[in-house]
């Protein structure tokens, strides 16, 4: 009887952490482009859940696809993963475009939501149209790295080739057909009572999930990454590039007025650390700087409007060549929206803001001692050489520079010396 105790006990204490265990799901939302703060999320998401003893871990994927290098950090945090990965297509409505096929198809299983869809992985290239070759080595690298995918994971070889050499794309029910997902669920519970049971291998062995009624944790992105996330959009990018070109431009035109330069440095800054995440062509960069310095020289020399044409031009090709996509699995640009508007914009600022701000400082001083050179007065008694002037209603001492000058002649000013004022008379009264 004590034997029987004991072996109760001891299968009760053996089960009884694995119950426990079950318990715990860990579970994350990507929505949006898959760029390095995703990886580093999902890469902590993955650490986090381990170290919780989480059944596997649930990512809610929309994407339409991202940066291939953050696409390949991922595939391997998910092939070396000793958790299982769920990657979840969801929700309704939601995509797996580009990147987003090759991260789901790594999963040690993937599900869809009603009315996704998955599929077009095809290269392609944002900046025109490749040659045959380049086009070719890009094809051909892209659907090698998703066979490899697919292999290991079991997957359709064939339609995961077709998805990048062809651009085919599936809705859920024919991605479950066709074996490129495992399963199809309506909402987090029924994926979990749909998985419940599954082996999965991962590189720590065989494990047998046993999620049916386990709690649901939910990962969010930490200030880190949500900044990383939003500095690795390329459209803010280019925005702080050239916010912080004006803060600096503003500084250097008005020296003193420190919070424009601090805005510009900052922004200049971020700029560079967010270009330092996306594959930014330096040529573009390049052109941009070179437009913005054309748009400068406008305001020094009289081009009548050539140096500003050109500088649009610079500006624009340079905006359209800044991000770069070699691979095409990248799918990330400028907006022609945010180009358009920066580039109006920048004309705006250095044809009038800038162009004023010199003008101003270049036009003739119209206040103080500086403002009476080139005034007309008139002697109210004779300069010989010294006497008194009235100019603009107020009476100055002055002194001629030519000789005498009888009373009630009209005078110019020629200098200001310690508040006295050399005149001589106009040209009409020399006549």
């Amino acid at each position: 009887m004590k034997k029987l105790r004991f072996v109760v006990f001891l299968t009760f204490s053996l089960l009884l952490p694995r119950y426990l265990q079950a318990q715990s799901v860990s579970s994350i939302r990507v929505d949006g482009m898959i760029n390095p703060a995703v990886s580093d999320f999902i890469h902590r998401s993955i650490e986090k859940a381990q170290d919780a003893n989480a059944e596997c871990l649930v990512i809610h994927l929309n994407t339409p696809g991202g940066l291939l290098q953050s696409t390949r950090e991922i595939v391997s945090d998910f092939l070396e993963s000793g958790i299982p990965i769920i990657v979840y297509v969801s929700p309704g409505g939601a995509q797996c475009g580009s990147a987003g096929v090759f991260v789901t198809m790594a999963a040690h299983i993937a599900v869809m939501a009603p009315g996704t869809n998955i599929g077009a992985a095809h290269p392609v290239t944002l900046q025109g149209q490749m040659d045959s070759t380049m086009s070719e080595k890009v094809t051909n690298d892209a659907a090698a790295f998703i066979r490899t995918i697919a292999e290991k994971r079991h997957r359709n070889l064939i339609w995961a080739e077709e998805a990048v050499r062809k651009s085919v794309s599936i809705t859920e029910t024919e991605a479950l057909s066709k074996n490129v997902i495992d399963l199809i669920a309506k909402n987090d519970r029924d994926l979990l009572e749909k998985i419940d049971g599954r082996q999965i291998t991962t590189v720590k062995g065989i494990d047998t999930l046993n999620v049916r009624d386990a709690k649901i944790e939910t990962y969010e992105m930490g200030w880190t990454e949500r900044i990383l996330d939003l500095l690795s959009d390329p459209n803010i990018a280019y925005i702080l590039f050239m916010l912080g070109t004006y803060g600096l431009l503003f500084e250097l035109y008005n020296p003193g007025l420190i919070f424009p330069g601090i805005v510009g440095v900052v922004s200049l800054l971020l700029a560079f650390y967010s270009m330092h995440t996306l594959p930014v062509n330096y040529a573009g960069l390049a052109l941009i700087v070179f437009g913005i310095f054309l748009f400068i020289l406008e305001i020094k020399i009289t081009s009548h409007g050539m140096l500003t044409i050109g500088g649009i031009i610079s500006l624009t090709l340079g905006s359209l060549m800044l991000i770069r996509t070699p691979t095409g699995l990248e799918v990330v640009s400028l907006s022609w929206k945010v180009i358009v508007a920066t580039v109006l914009m920048t004309t705006f600022f250095f044809a009038f803001l800038v162009g004023l701000g010199l003008r101003a400082q270049r036009k003739k001083p119209t206040t103080g001692q500086e403002g009476l050179v080139g005034e007309i007065g008139e002697s109210i008694e004779q300069l010989n050489p010294d006497g008194t002037i009235r100019v603009h209603g107020e009476l100055w001492k002055a002194t001629s520079s030519s000789g005498k000058i009888p009373k009630s002649t009209r005078v110019r000013i020629v200098s200001v010396k310690d508040l006295m004022l050399i005149v001589e008379p106009t040209k009409s009264t020399k006549e």
